[in-house]
């Protein structure tokens, strides 16, 4: 037997394997495929203060390698979530983070009060890749200063595990991530997705009706790798690693890199069982290599 307990921060995950958030819904969707308490932790759909509709279609598109997607956060808000799905979900055997989201401070703070009251929740994903609307749509996360105001004003009303998720799109990650750690996250998850585009030649027209969106997919895991390896030797807090893991190799690699925990996404629409394989395989890797705890593999990357 092998030990694939992990921690980040107060969170205990049975194993380092977890579904990225927009991959999985809010858990429940993946009990129609496998038992939801066989992976370490699921990081929930994106949920807004108030219901949002999301963009117009089409909003996703298959790429090389990978796909565009512009959903655009449809969910029926905090208090939808609270009421009708939570108690649906509390009681699954792994761990829950949900993914929040703001136009506004304002609108993280009520979020973060809401979520601070759901006792089987014990840990929330900010994602700081919106855009400020009191800034001209600036993403929170593209600069210092945005992402150390948001953080701090969510530190303040938040006393549970606080992991900031990171934007790629940015001059220097490791800078936005030495923010966020100054001003009391517990953890940070990365990456999101890379901004990106497709044509149809025939009809000349882009692919996405928001023109651009969200890159995920095996064509960024090479630069998220680079980056969880850079973010993972300049702060002290524990990261989450995403970023085109598609098998228990692309897994490992993120783990040696310094990933605590991985999150699979893009993948879970191959293969909605992709997670459990990698589960399996990750042992394997363990006991061929004779290792009896999995963190020891984590930020073992020789060089």
């Amino acid at each position: 037997m092998v030990d694939l307990k992990v921690k980040v921060h107060d969170l205990e995950f049975k194993n380092p394997i977890a579904l990225a958030s927009g991959t999985c819904g809010f858990a429940r969707e993946m009990a129609d495929f496998f038992d939801p308490g066989l992976l370490g932790g699921y990081f929930l759909k994106g949920t807004t203060l108030r219901n949002r509709d999301g963009n117009d279609y089409p909003r996703m598109a298959e790429t090389p390698s990978g796909m565009l997607n512009a959903v655009g956060l449809q969910n029926k808000g905090i208090d939808y979530f609270i009421e009708n799905i939570y108690p649906e979900i509390k009681d699954y055997n792994t761990q829950l983070i949900i993914n929040v989201n703001g136009s506004t401070v304002e609108d993280y703070i009520a979020l973060a009060e809401k979520v601070n009251e759901l006792d089987k929740i014990k840990g929330i994903e900010l994602n700081i890749s919106c855009p400020n609307v009191k800034e001209g749509g600036m993403a929170f996360g593209v600069s210092c200063p945005g992402a150390e105001m948001v953080t701090r004003e969510v530190r303040k009303v938040y006393d549970k595990t606080l992991i900031v998720k990171l934007s790629p799109n940015v001059t220097s990650i490791v800078d936005i991530a030495q923010a966020v750690e100054g001003q009391g996250a517990d953890a940070v998850s990365l990456v999101n997705t890379f901004l990106g585009m497709a044509i149809d030649a025939e009809t000349r027209q882009p692919k996405l009706s928001t023109i651009t969106g969200g890159l995920s997919g095996p064509a960024i895991k090479p630069i998220a790798l680079r980056m969880v390896w850079q973010v993972a030797n300049a702060v002290k807090i524990p990261v989450v690693g995403m970023g085109g893991i598609m098998n228990a190799v692309d897994a490992i690699e993120f783990m040696l890199a310094g990933a605590s925990v991985v999150q699979v996404g893009t993948a879970v629409f191959k293969d909605p069982l992709i997670a459990v394989q990698i589960v399996n395989d990750l042992e394997d890797y363990m006991q061929r290599h004779q290792l009896s705890s999995v963190t020891e593999i984590i930020g073992a990357l020789q060089v």
